[in-house]
């Protein structure tokens, strides 16, 4: 509904009066043109947006009838360094066969995959543009954020390119599911009610000093994926992991991992029972039992999983890692990979009406 102006013609003398009334009540007219709030905004998004990049992404495939068909998608990122490295989520660019990256001044070049973090949803891509185009952000520190405070966040949601949301921190430690790796959780997501629509994943999240704090990486909605809108939780990826991940990302293309060599487990309610282990991996090696043992066959030259088979031993049951009880598939990777390749961790399983400890020596994910 639209409101009719209403037609108020004033005398000179009228002004006069309402300006003398107004310096009477002691309402003076402000002589700042901006609050110390808004000041803030300001600043941050003129610091922040020529650090914003816009992806589009392609990819070609064919259908159920195998006929050719073609898609496109898009999102956000930001420039690492100057030279030439964007970080994104990996979901953002999973699987796409083309990716084009857009500066904040209109300079477009094609982008080069360096290397990806499915697990942490975080990718690195590289683009060949003048060093002037590139306006690194500064990394900031998530370990002491306080819930209650300001958070920032600029991408391009819709395509609309370079938008400020404002919000609040509103929890902190939050586990994420990770969108590309079933089963695995990413850890400490800040969890915000800053705006964040279709495109603003890979996008940063900013504090009150232009820091990054994080990568915005998801939203809550009740919707599916196509139909997800703003629901007023979001949460991004902390700025510590990706300080952690990114270098490595850009030395090796991948994070190295250590791995015990064990595939599935399942819970139960004596802890994690091994469903399928590596052959001849660590934990097989060790003298650990799956439920299945994976069954290969030779196809066109290469190795492949043809089928599984049940075992007849029962299944070994993991209760802790070095002496730290585990109650999750999470919890079991996340005590695995607070060690290296090569280490040997002690694991404590149940095997039958036994309690035993099984020490394993890791090796490479």
């Amino acid at each position: 509904m639209f409101l009719a102006p209403s037609r108020i013609t004033l005398s000179a003398f009228s002004i006069a009066f309402a300006f003398s009334v107004i310096g009477q009540e002691g309402i003076a007219p402000r002589t700042n043109r901006y609050t110390p709030d808004e000041e803030i905004n300001i600043r941050v998004y003129e610091l922040g947006n020529r650090s914003v990049v816009n992806i589009r992404t392609e990819f070609d495939g064919v259908d159920q009838y195998f006929r050719p068909v073609s898609g496109a998608g898009s999102g956000s990122g930001w420039v690492y360094d100057q030279s030439g490295h964007v970080v994104t989520n990996y979901h953002v660019i999973e699987n796409s066969d083309r990716i084009r990256v857009t500066l904040f001044d209109g300079e477009t070049a094609a982008a080069q995959v360096v290397g990806t973090d499915p697990q942490n949803d975080i990718a690195v891509l590289k683009i060949q543009v003048p060093t002037d185009s590139l306006k690194p952000l500064n990394l900031g520190d998530s370990s002491n954020l306080k819930v209650g405070q300001k958070a920032l966040a600029i991408g391009n949601p819709f395509g609309l390119e370079r938008t400020l949301t404002v919000g609040i921190v509103s929890s902190l430690n939050r586990s994420l599911e990770s969108k590309t790796q079933r089963g695995r959780l990413i850890n400490s997501v800040i969890q915000i009610d800053a705006a964040l629509n279709q495109g603003n994943s890979g996008g940063p999240l900013f504090d009150s000093e232009a820091n990054l704090i994080g990568m915005n990486t998801a939203i809550a909605s009740a919707g599916t994926n196509a139909t997800a809108q703003n629901s007023g939780v979001g949460f991004a990826v902390p700025v510590n992991t990706i300080k952690k991940v990114v270098p490595e990302l850009i030395q090796n293309g991948k994070i190295t991992r250590a791995s015990a060599g064990i595939y599935n487990v399942r819970q139960t309610n004596r802890g994690l029972m091994i469903v399928l282990i590596e052959p001849r991996g660590p934990a097989d090696r060790a003298g650990l039992r799956g439920a299945v043992t994976a069954v290969f066959r030779q196809f066109r030259g290469q190795t492949v999983v043809a089928g599984f088979r049940e075992n007849d031993q029962s299944p070994d049951i993991i209760t802790a890692v070095d002496g730290l009880e585990v109650a999750s598939w999470d919890e079991l990777q996340d005590e695995i990979e607070k060690h290296q390749s090569g280490d040997t961790i002690r694991l404590t399983i149940e095997r039958g009406r036994r309690k035993l400890n099984v020490d394993v020596r890791l090796a490479e994910e």
